[in-house]
């Protein structure tokens, strides 16, 4: 009867649940950090209370869970990865200390250069060597290898990452590295750079290697954790966990290869903006309580990037490109040493939360100023299942607004402007500096606090239309609830158009097919139900970095009419992304990339249509809500569960739903569509 989907946020762990009898509906419950299968559980026992059913009973009828993981995330923010060691060719064991070179903050000079991710001391020369045609120039040294998985053993690693040069063409060596540590590490898992990641740039290979290797233990052990908490619970059906180019995967698939887990909860998101507007550019926003995730879709597909970082190093694997900043409802505001307000990064998180929830916070967070400015209305948190404590809120703003000497109401437009125009920030690093005019698209709005400032937002970038959805609260949720099975196979294989190889590189293709209609047909997907997308890596002829390119292909083979195509489709995006191109270079093709997708059914989960609405929405009450510079009118506020398909407010005006406030500014206009969604215009 039920499909569910679970996302951890940082302050609530949102589920929204899809069937046939009572459409879509989302549930929150509170994270509980450092033992988030707890968070899970209860907020699977809030859906089933309000079901009327045992959480054992609800358990029984429901047929799939999907879940998005912020463990593996919150790992390596914090540092608690599981002790790794490397072992890598002899005369190369500085890889992840030099990185890739380039200075990555031009003016921050006093920086310290950060140390490797898996320190020298437990990293490992082996001698051997394949060179770039995968000739064994020098054979394996097995007694360096022997020694080295003693010395790791001495350690007390937890996993083993081996990243040898040139092992993407020949693996020989890497496999037997691995055949001699289940002998002498038995039990440690072992992570190879060419099964992994088999691309030929040695950093990042090697840093996403050396990752996979220390998040293993942690995932393997979250996931099995998780299984069996369901299983106690009464939980017999499938689990799907979320990964980070889109998609789904067994759990067995995710502990093999837990990087794919890293940031795979807001990569959901443009997931369930790409299935609520038929816009063809797209920004997607989603404000939870600790971060504030961009992305976009461009020509109605998913922007996929090499590039994505957490601190100083790279995560060295394609996935959803989603930015994020730490503008969340439980950003703290404080006062820097110059007597400026700043607001964020820091969180107040679940525990205690914002002064407002009564839980021991004591710091102004945008929430709070949300309180404060009548935007929030306290008695209707959650839609009154929380009690926000006013009196407590602006007590927390009072000591922003006293050390910078402005009244209660000043001091809290000052968070909430502050906080909008971090997240503004963020909106124009995925647009403005990537060539992309923001006014050109669409904006589909997630997050349970984002509706408090999407309006401001969008009028101070003069933003015309945007969307909040009926659940934005729950938008990554969403998208892990209609999003399908995804996996990436990838191989490298070196052409040009001047001479293209179209032997080898179908032959490449041909294998990633299999490759990835193999990983389908393990997670239960028939011939019917898979379908696959295509991709390469170019540039031109002695560019330092690649571009990814969208291509078709049909009958599963690449022939000579396909190759201006290939070429064109370089050129167009060379010019989206840097404004030029060059139709008369040499374009190079590096990395070949076949995505395959198992139809799960989600496309099907819309939920039930809305009926007409009939005359004008009631006006529940008037409160009033500052707007700046002394305007502090009266507005109206309604109750958006209650309204039908077709309904239209103008703003000023606030609207009401259980899980979401949406702040409409004057000019403003929101009209419901046949769904629920709210589409707003301004004037």
């Amino acid at each position: 009867m039920y499909t569910a989907c679970i996302d951890i946020g940082g302050t609530f762990t949102d589920l929204v649940l899809y069937s046939r009898e009572s459409d879509l509906e989302i549930f929150k419950s509170p994270t509980t950090p450092g033992e988030f299968e707890k968070g899970f559980i209860n907020v699977l026992g809030v859906a089933a209370e309000a079901h009327r059913l045992s959480l054992g009973d609800f358990l029984a009828k429901t047929d799939l869970i999907v879940h998005g993981t912020t463990v593996s995330t919150n790992a390596l923010v914090e540092g608690k990865v599981a002790p790794a060691g490397l072992i890598c060719n002899a005369g190369h064991p500085d890889v992840l200390t030099l990185r890739e070179s380039p200075r990555k903050r031009a003016f921050e000079t006093k920086i310290d250069f950060p140390p490797p991710y898996i320190p020298r001391n437990r990293t490992c020369e082996v001698r051997g060597r394949i060179d770039a045609m995968g000739n064994e120039l020098e054979k394996l040294n097995e007694k360096d290898v022997v020694a080295a998985a003693k010395y790791l053993k001495k350690c007390g690693v937890k996993a083993v990452a081996v990243a040898l040069l040139w092992s993407i063409v020949n693996p020989k060596h890497e496999l037997r590295i691995r055949e001699i540590l289940k002998k002498e590490l038995p039990g440690v898992p072992v992570t190879l750079s060419h099964e992994l990641n088999p691309i030929p740039r040695e950093y990042r290979r090697t840093i996403a290697t050396a990752i996979n290797a220390s998040l293993f233990p942690i995932v393997s052990a979250y996931t099995e954790k998780l299984q069996n908490v369901l299983k106690q619970a009464g939980y017999k059906n499938e689990l799907l966990i979320a990964n980070c180019v889109g998609g789904m995967m067994p759990p067995e698939e995710i502990i093999k290869r837990p990087i794919y887990s890293v940031m795979s909860g807001p990569t959901l998101a443009p997931i369930a903006g790409m299935h609520l507007t038929t816009a063809e550019n797209v920004i997607v926003v989603d404000m939870g309580g600790t971060t504030f995730d961009v992305s976009a879709l461009r020509s109605r597909r998913l922007v996929v990037t090499s590039d994505s970082t957490f601190g100083m190093e790279m995560l060295g694997i394609p996935k959803i490109d989603v930015r994020s900043v730490g503008a969340g409802g439980g950003s703290i505001a404080w006062i820097d040493p110059g007597g400026l307000l700043r607001v964020g990064p820091q969180s107040a998180s679940a525990r205690p939360g914002p002064a407002c929830y009564g839980l021991g916070g004591t710091e102004a967070t945008v929430t709070d100023a949300n309180v404060v400015l009548g935007i929030i209305d306290p008695d209707y948190y959650l839609g009154g299942k929380i009690k926000l404590d006013r009196a407590k809120a602006e007590a927390a703003v009072d000591k922003i607004a006293k050390a910078l000497k402005l009244s209660r109401l000043e001091a809290a437009y000052a968070i909430y402007t502050t906080s909008n125009h971090n997240m503004i920030a963020a909106i124009e690093d995925i647009t403005v500096n990537e060539g992309i005019d923001p006014r050109e698209s669409y904006v589909v709005s997630g997050g349970g606090a984002t509706a408090c400032h999407i309006g401001e937002m969008a009028r101070l970038l003069n933003i015309k239309s945007f969307m909040v959805p009926k659940f934005a609260a729950g938008l990554s949720a969403f998208g892990g609830l209609i999003s399908d099975v995804r996996w990436e196979e990838m191989g490298t294989q070196h052409t040009t158009d001047r001479d293209f190889d179209f032997a080898k590189v179908n032959a490449l293709l041909a294998r990633l097919i299999k490759g990835g209609a193999a990983f389908l047909k393990r997670a239960g997907f028939p011939a019917d139900k898979q379908r696959f997308e295509f991709a390469f890596q170019g540039r031109y002829l002695y560019q330092s970095w690649d571009i990814e390119v969208p291509f078709e292909m049909a009958g599963g083979k690449l022939k000579k009419d396909d190759l201006p195509n290939l070429v064109a489709a370089f050129h167009a995006m060379h010019e989206r992304i840097y404004t030029i191109k060059d139709e008369g270079d040499v374009v190079e093709f590096t990395t070949w990339k076949v995505r395959a997708m198992g139809d799960t059914g989600g496309a099907g989960r819309k939920g039930a249509a809305l009926p007409k609405q009939q005359g004008k929405p009631a006006i529940k009450s008037h409160r009033a809500v500052y707007f700046g510079k002394g305007n502090h009118p009266q507005v109206a506020i309604y109750e958006g569960a209650s309204f039908g398909a077709g309904a239209t407010v103008a703003g000023p005006a606030v609207i009401e739903l259980p899980t979401t406030t949406i702040l409409l500014q004057p000019k403003q206009t929101a009209t419901t569509d046949e769904h629920g969604n709210f589409l707003v215009e301004t004037a």
